[in-house]
Order: structure tokens, then sequence, then C-alpha cells
């Protein structure tokens, strides 16, 4: 299966020098740090997960392996497949290349008989919050705490890594309109469980309301390296109001571009 769109040539990889490319670009993106700082895959394992059957892609800018995306099955029960990874060079963002991956990824499940994607991203980062709940119209259902423990890498910083779990039901119709161009939008309307203060630093409200609006730092990559600290202290406000509200019943009905969960308390 090929799937072709305006920008890039999105297709299944096989052969190992494209694996062991994609292998570079997690690399080039990730860009491991330290003792600790593997590959977040290698090309054995991608050569493996093709053998098995596994979800791997490529994005092709011409000859250039420009973006990739990696997932496997859950137990035939569940029907969904696990998105574990996916990257576009840096050069590539704002061309849709993320975007070309997860519809032929759709389609692949689909084509399958699946019902379901899942996947993690870090709350923290506001163009994938945008990207998955409104560009995508994913649902996030569950906040993990520090789910894959210390990265030594350049994104990640070495910090905790907290991440939202996303299911993506690919049939629902939100979905197919997203992928037909409607993306799910929401205004940031509501109390404020978690703002931002004049210096950048998150300032914790009232989470009591029916709905609550929850901030994220406008750029937390960038944050991670000029001020840890302050990184930090976002990491764990997100962590305890967010985090709090999902553990409560609550659900995030939608991500506001300008820096902003909406969320639902249960029986709103």
């Amino acid at each position: 299966m090929t799937l072709v769109t305006r920008n890039v040539v999105v297709r299944q990889l096989t052969d190992y020098a494209e694996l062991l490319a994609t292998q570079r670009l997690y690399e080039s993106i990730w860009r491991p740090t330290g003792p600790g700082g593997a590959p977040p895959v290698t090309a054995e394992l991608l050569r493996a997960l093709t053998k098995a059957g596994s979800y791997v892609a490529g994005a092709f800018d011409g000859d250039d392996l420009v973006g990739a995306c990696i997932g496997f099955c859950s137990p035939p029960a569940a029907g969904a497949l696990h998105s574990h990874i996916a990257g576009v060079a840096a050069g590539m963002r704002g061309r849709n290349v993320g975007y070309a991956l997860k519809l032929d990824q759709r389609t692949w499940a689909l084509e399958r008989g699946l019902s379901e994607i899942t996947w993690t991203f870090d709350p923290l980062v506001r163009r994938n919050a945008h990207f998955n709940l409104g560009k995508l119209a994913a649902r996030a259902t569950e906040y993990l705490p520090d789910f894959y423990g210390h990265m030594d890498d350049d994104i990640n910083g070495g910090g905790e890594t907290d991440r939202l779990l996303i299911s993506w039901k690919i049939a629902s119709p939100e979905v197919v309109a997203a992928c037909a161009g409607q993306p799910r939008t929401v205004s940031a309307s509501g109390v404020v469980g978690l703002g931002i203060s004049e210096d950048g630093l998150p300032v914790r409200g009232v989470c009591s309301a029916d709905t609550v609006i929850v901030a994220v730092p406008p750029d937390v990559e960038a944050l991670r390296a000029t001020n840890p600290a302050a990184a930090t202290e976002w990491r764990y406000a997100v962590r305890e109001v967010l985090g709090g509200l999902l553990a409560a019943g609550a659900r995030v009905t939608g991500f506001d571009r300008s820096g902003w969960y909406v969320v639902e308390r249960s029986g709103s």
C-alpha cells in the first residue's frame, strides 16, 4: 500500500537500508545523549517488526526519507494497533508529513479489521496536543506519570516522561471528518485550573467547575534547554492538575491551539 499526498509519498518499509535510514532519522530528531542515550529504535528491531507484519512506514520527499511511523498490534480481541513512535525531519515541519503518516496508518488498520489506534504523547508539547486532539480528533483517555522513565535525549531532556494515552476510534464520525480535513475545534472557555503567569510559570487555579481549562507552556522543549527548573515545575503542575482531573473521571474534550486543554468533569 502506498499513499501519495501533495507533499510526500508514504509506504511500508521492508528493505534493510530503509530501516537503517529510519533509525538514523529518529536519532537526528531525538538526539540521544550521555551513556544512557540509546537510539529510540534500531534497524534490527524494525526488521523483526516488519517480519512479524507490524506497521513500519516511511514518508518520502522524492528519494529522501523525511518521516516514519511504527506500530504493533494489541492482543486480537482488542482490535487495536499501538502506534509506538512517529517522527518527522525538522526541515519538513508544517508540510503535513505527520498527518500523511497517520492517514496511511489509519487505512492500514482499517484494511486489517482494526477499530482503534492508540499512542502516547507528552502533554506539555502544545503542537502535539493540537495535532492529536484537534487535527486527528483523537481522545485522551489516561494520564501516565513517568511512563518511560528518564530518557537521555535532547527532546526529553533527561527528565520524567509523563504521557497522555490517546485513543483514535478510526471509524467514528468525528475521526472520519478529521481525516477529510474537518478538525475538532474547542474554545478555551471555562474556569482556569492551571494558568500561566507573566513570567511563563504555572499558576494553579480552581478545578471544581464543570469545565476546567489547563494551560501548557508555549515551547517546553526550548524551556528544557534554557530553564530546566521551570520545565520541571510545569511537569509537576500539569501532572497534578490534568492528571488529577482525569484520575477523578473527567474527560479531555479538546485542545485550544492557544495552549489550553479543555476538560469536562464527570456528570457535567
